[in-house]
């Protein structure tokens, strides 16, 4: 047994057996080995996957208490939204109602003044009407623009855009400013033009009547002058004047609301909103507006439009100028006066008197009906408020005192109403429309050709 243990065959069959064990046992441990890291592994796996779970759910909820308060943060600033809407939408109603009502008393003093003017005949008492009439002026601007303002604030002021003719225009404007100049001892030169430009008529008149008198008003010596000419693929129209300039500083505060300069000697000092509706209508137009100015030496203000064919222009309603109306034919006409504000109405019946006519006044559609009788036949004119007691209209009411006497009687609404629906209404029904304050030659005039 010792030998055969000893044969060295024997030994070297014993050393690859003990390594062949080796290996096995080696790749044995090595594959225990593997599948201990590996369960190691999936256990670090799993702790982490329940560590980052933790850290989802964490996330998850902070995520979602954000997003509540962002909610409840929007929902505050919604309420809040609204709740300035509303406010600013009652204020904008609140200032055009309060204007509209301010205009009735304003009206009806202006009247008085008129038929005052008629009655006095000493200088001092005309000076001292002309005095107050100047102030219910410039009360009725301050009214006019603050009206504006608030529409245009409420979204009521709608642009209605389409060619317009610059020369009819131009001499309206000349003929409204020239007798204001003239008491000022300035000059004033309109430059007429055949040029037409595409722009709302009512907020093209305003800009260029706020941008005037802005000029008027601050020149103290010297004149003011506009004219118009191609820039490009624009027109320009500019007004320019000799007044003290503008600083630097200064040209854009002056389009803000209540900035204003210093008046000239013959003039008041405005209330600061006349830029401010030339920069609003110029935006709400697409139209630019530019100021060029140098101390001492005046300013010029440029209102970019785009052109029009003048073709293209619509056919405008004749309309009616005192100053080329005969003013005769007054005397002994009768006139239907509908009017809910007395005091309108009493100082509008004593002006048409003054004129010769014989009026009787009512307050709505049903006293006018009553006192058709009391007239003789029927009026030679109706004037009726637009708005009456009671959400009733001087529009039914003409209507329905028209169809009573079988005539198509001439009629007239006055109104203290500036909105676009008011005179498009008037003008369905076929009437002229005198806005208050009303101007007493205009009133006139008007009548006489309703009467002719």
């Amino acid at each position: 047994m010792t030998e055969s243990w000893q044969d060295p065959q024997t030994v070297e069959q014993l050393q690859r057996e003990a390594a062949k064990l080796k290996k096995i046992n080696a790749a044995l441990m090595s594959r225990v080995e593997r599948s201990m890291d590996q369960q190691l592994n999936a256990f670090s796996l799993f702790e982490t996957a329940i560590a980052l779970d933790h850290k989802v759910r964490d996330r998850t909820h902070q995520l979602r208490e954000a997003l509540h308060s962002i909610e409840r943060a929007n929902e505050g600033l919604y309420r809040a939204k609204r709740q300035a809407e509303a406010a600013s939408s009652l204020k904008s109603s609140v200032l055009i109602s309060v204007t509209h009502d301010l205009l009735q008393p304003l009206n009806a003093a202006r009247l008085t003044l008129s038929a005052l003017t008629e009655m006095m005949a000493s200088q001092e008492a005309g000076q001292l009407i002309d005095q107050a009439d100047r102030s219910l002026v410039m009360l009725e601007d301050l009214l006019r623009s603050l009206l504006e303002i608030a529409k245009l604030d409420a979204g009521a002021l709608r642009p209605d855009v389409h060619p317009i003719a610059l020369a009819p225009l131009f001499e309206q404007l000349r003929n409204e400013f020239e007798p204001i100049v003239a008491r000022q001892d300035l000059s004033l030169r309109i430059r007429t033009s055949q040029l037409a430009v595409k722009s709302d008529a009512m907020m093209l008149r305003r800009i260029l009547q706020n941008l005037l008198a802005n000029a008027i008003r601050y020149t103290r010596s010297g004149g003011v002058v506009m004219g118009c000419r191609l820039r490009g693929d624009r027109i320009c129209v500019q007004v320019s004047d000799t007044g003290p300039g503008i600083a630097q500083a200064q040209q854009e505060a002056i389009f803000r609301e209540f900035q204003r300069g210093e008046a000239s000697a013959g003039d008041q000092a405005g209330f600061g909103l006349g830029l401010s509706i030339v920069r609003r209508f110029a935006t709400e137009l697409g139209h630019k507006v530019r100021l060029s100015s140098q101390i001492g030496r005046g300013s010029t203000f440029s209102l970019e439009l785009e052109p029009a064919d003048l073709a293209e222009v619509p056919d405008e309603a004749h309309e009616i100028k005192p100053a080329a109306q005969h003013y005769g034919g007054l005397e002994g006409a009768k006139i239907l006066l509908i009017e809910n504000d007395p005091n309108g109405s009493e100082a509008l019946a004593a002006l048409l008197e003054g004129w010769g006519c014989d009026v009787a006044p009512t307050r709505s559609t049903a006293d006018a009906l009553s006192r058709l009788n009391e007239l003789g036949g029927a009026p030679d004119a109706v004037i009726a408020d637009l708005h009456l007691d009671h959400g009733e209209s001087g529009l039914s009411a003409i209507a329905d005192i028209r169809q009573h006497l079988k005539l198509d009687t001439p009629a007239m609404i006055i109104t203290a109403d500036y909105s676009e629906k008011a005179a498009k209404e008037a003008s369905r029904h076929g009437l002229e429309v005198l806005k208050k304050p009303i101007k007493p030659a205009e009133m006139r005039a008007l009548l006489s050709f309703l009467l002719s």
